[in-house]
């Protein structure tokens, strides 16, 4: 990419709409607005920072394409660190393209590539790289915990927290340089007992941090709960009372559900994706076979497993079949059909399920929903789906390696600290960890990483 070339997209949605932005950044930004936008009052290139109203023209012809806003910013203090200049125009395919055009025809301005205004936003020192990325997962958001998963990495919570930890890193490497390089100097004494309790509790932050990536992962994207358990107790019915509508045909009918059925709901601002599966047990046909081994396929893809008993029969046959489809270890039991009577008791339940946590509930009253989407929340995503404000949660898989990284060579070093081992291996260790650090906020990044974290993004963004 070249700095100094001008860039133009519709940074809108595309499609019929009230209002759509054109957006231009680069050194001709404001000559591009000179040329293209007519003032309704006074002339010439639009103050920063205010807005005007006016025609925009195509210089070639005359022709006024559409009566619009045109908003300026100089660089630096833009989103881009360069001088931006926005055209607010009609909503509409045609008329956002006609501006677009007529702006790339100028000299010296070219359509932007995909992510390529956060790109220069970053490589301008705007914005870091997790601020970068996060600027694309709210974009790409498709729950409540999404967003405020995204929007805490906006704001710098994770990059400050890999900041000030890549910081003790790179002090206790600078004093094992000093001990290395100035050993006959008047500067303070290397302490390896100090260094060494330095570096065991950034590793132990580091490891809490590492730990959280699973956690984070299925807040932002959301998880596969699938229902199992032997024909006609109740899943289907389940899966509709979660939903809060019908999704699955429900009949007294064994064997009914031969493929997986899915129903998204929400759970505590996540989003969750339940799995309706053919029920388990000696099948009666062919089809029926296709569907229970589709059934085992969902469970090993599954975030949780909610083994459905029926609570107004005692155990059947038909539910060792589920015991032993039961590989997870996130796995709740649920006794259904509650309203009906209940006959079977937790004790039986447990030699089927061991310490997997119990609900009961009533698919046809409701009774229990409530405690059951808590457990499934409990299960997948923690105590809380909804965290701690502070928390700090790794989302993507780059800043997982990054952290994982880092770990190695923090762990090398603090065992060559043990070991005795010359400071020079010592100081190589810790440099590589903070290294590893440096490449989650881009402070040493390669191209090839870059066009990687910006593919992905929309246009005109």
């Amino acid at each position: 990419m070249s700095s100094h070339e001008t860039i133009a997209a519709i940074a809108t949605a595309p499609g019929p709409g009230g209002i759509a932005i054109v957006r231009v950044s680069g050194s001709e930004a404001c000559a591009v607005a000179d040329a293209v936008f007519r003032r309704a009052t006074g002339s010439g290139v639009p103050e920063s920072r205010r807005i005007y109203v006016g025609n925009l023209v195509d210089p070639a012809t005359g022709e006024v394409i559409d009566e619009v806003l045109a908003f300026g910013m100089r660089g630096p203090k833009s989103f881009t660190g360069e001088d931006v200049v926005e055209i607010h125009c009609h909503g509409g395919t045609l008329v956002t393209r006609r501006i677009l055009e007529t702006i790339c025809a100028r000299p010296a301005v070219r359509p932007a590539e995909p992510g390529e205004f956060t790109k220069r936003a970053f490589l301008n020192g705007r914005i870091d790289l997790v601020q970068a990325e996060a600027v694309a997962d709210l974009i790409a958001a498709r729950s409540e915990a999404g967003r405020r998963l995204a929007m805490s990495q906006l704001e710098g919570h994770l990059s400050n927290c890999v900041e000030r930890l890549r910081g003790a890193i790179v002090g206790a490497c600078a004093r094992c340089e000093v001990a290395l390089d100035f050993p006959e100097e008047d500067v303070p004494e290397f302490e390896p007992d100090e260094v060494r309790g330095e570096l065991i509790r950034v590793r132990r932050e580091l490891e809490a941090m590492a730990a959280t990536f699973e956690r984070g992962r299925l807040r932002y994207a959301g998880a596969r709960v699938a229902l199992i358990g032997r024909p006609n107790v109740g899943k289907s019915s389940l899966m509709n009372a979660l939903a809060g509508h019908e999704r699955a045909i429900v009949t007294p009918v064994p064997g009914t559900t031969r493929d997986v059925l899915e129903a998204a709901i929400v759970i505590d601002g996540a989003p969750v994706v339940i799995l309706d599966t053919a029920g388990l047990r000696d099948a009666a046909g062919v089809v029926e076979e296709l569907g229970i081994e589709r059934t085992h396929r969902t469970v090993e893809d599954a975030e949780c497993v909610l083994a459905i008993f029926d609570a107004s029969a005692e155990l059947h046959v038909d539910d060792w079949h589920v015991a032993r489809a039961l590989r997870h270890e996130r796995t709740i039991a649920v006794l259904n059909k509650t309203d009906i009577g209940i006959r079977l008791s937790d004790e039986a339940v447990r030699l089927l399920v061991g310490s997997a946590p119990i609900v009961r509930v009533s698919a046809v009253t409701r009774d229990g929903l409530d405690e059951l989407t808590a457990a499934i929340g409990t299960t997948v995503f923690g105590s809380s789906c909804r965290g701690d404000a502070d928390e700090i949660l790794l989302v993507r898989a780059r800043h997982h390696e990054a952290v994982r990284e880092a770990l190695f060579h923090l762990c090398s070093a603090e065992g060559a600290m043990g070991d005795d081992s010359p400071l020079e291996l010592v100081a190589s260790d810790l440099r590589r960890a903070a290294v590893a650090l440096s490449a989650i906020t881009g402070q040493i990044t390669s191209e090839d990483v870059l066009d990687r974290v910006f593919a992905d993004f929309c246009l005109g963004k």
